[in-house]
């Protein structure tokens, strides 16, 4: 927990105290082998809410792949029923990854308003991964961190998550469905930085400092550069 804190004091500010709420944007790979960790992710996002909102809240934008170039995005969500409703209407269907668009429309959305983190769900990279490197570094010049949520443990696709989280600021963590108690701790420290910063991160139980732990050894040093 003090190496996620030290981290943390080295990424830009939230805007904690304002009447704004943290605004993350959650992806995940919906292809055809990813039911069971949509299921998950569905029951994940009450956590992450239920989180924040003593911290003036969460809106939480979902984002999706699967089938045949299908790409989808909610608006801005802060009532979790809301967007639990618009999850339980998705199913997945097979076809390519498409992380490409995903990391356009993180970079898209942060140029309209400050979204303060990106989480990414997947088991899979069948794109250029140059490409993908060079949005996750304009990713990171936004100053919105990427954290990439790996299961299975496809070789490939460890070496471009932790690669893709380098570049944009954030964070790569391997995970299966066994681990999802250790998923929910990691996601609700993310959702409650996206809501209340630093000062918020403090306040996190110290329960939870071991599934924290598994962050902080992916995270980059400081970063230089102007702050946006």
């Amino acid at each position: 927990m003090a190496a996620f804190l030290r981290r943390v004091d080295t990424m830009p500010a939230v805007r904690a105290g304002t009447g704004r709420r943290g605004r993350l944007l959650f992806a995940v790979d919906a292809t055809a082998s990813r039911q069971p960790t949509w299921d998950r992710a569905c029951f994940l996002t009450g956590a992450m809410f239920d989180a924040t909102r003593s911290l003036g809240g969460l809106s939480m934008s979902l984002s999706y792949y699967r089938g045949y170039g299908e790409f989808a995005a909610t608006p801005w969500l802060s009532d979790v029923n809301d967007l639990a409703r618009r999850m339980s209407g998705v199913s997945c269907l097979g076809g390519q990854t498409q992380i490409a668009r995903v990391l356009s429309h993180a970079i898209a959305e942060t140029r309209k308003d400050r979204v303060n983190a990106l989480v990414f769900v997947g088991d899979a990279v069948e794109e250029d991964i140059d490409a993908l490197a060079h949005k996750a570094g304009e990713l990171g010049m936004l100053n919105c961190p990427g954290f990439f949520f790996h299961e299975g443990g496809e070789p490939m696709a460890a070496r471009t998550f932790r690669e893709l989280a380098r570049l944009s600021g954030g964070a790569y963590v391997p995970f299966d469905l066994a681990s999802a108690d250790a998923l929910r701790e990691l996601l609700t420290a993310v959702a409650v930085y996206a809501a209340g910063g630093r000062e918020a991160l403090a306040r996190l139980p110290s329960a939870r400092a071991g599934a924290v732990a598994q962050l902080t050894h992916q995270l980059p040093g400081p970063q230089s550069g102007p702050r946006r």
